[in-house]
């Protein structure tokens, strides 16, 4: 998972606080906590990570 391009959100302040990071897999999405990503991480399928951000839109 090192390998991964992991992006942060443009909503996410220069000085931390507390936000997620995402990384796109081959068949979904791997998502973890940027404060300390050596927790691990949480992996989605696309369409899961789609609709998550569908309803967070509304």
């Amino acid at each position: 998972m090192d390998a991964l391009m992991w992006r942060k959100s443009s909503y996410s302040s220069a000085n931390g606080g507390e936000c997620v990071e995402i990384a796109m897999l081959p068949h979904g999405v791997a998502i973890r906590d940027s404060k300390d990503p050596a927790k691990g991480h949480l992996t989605v399928s696309a369409e899961a990570f789609g609709a998550f951000l569908a309803a967070i839109q509304h």
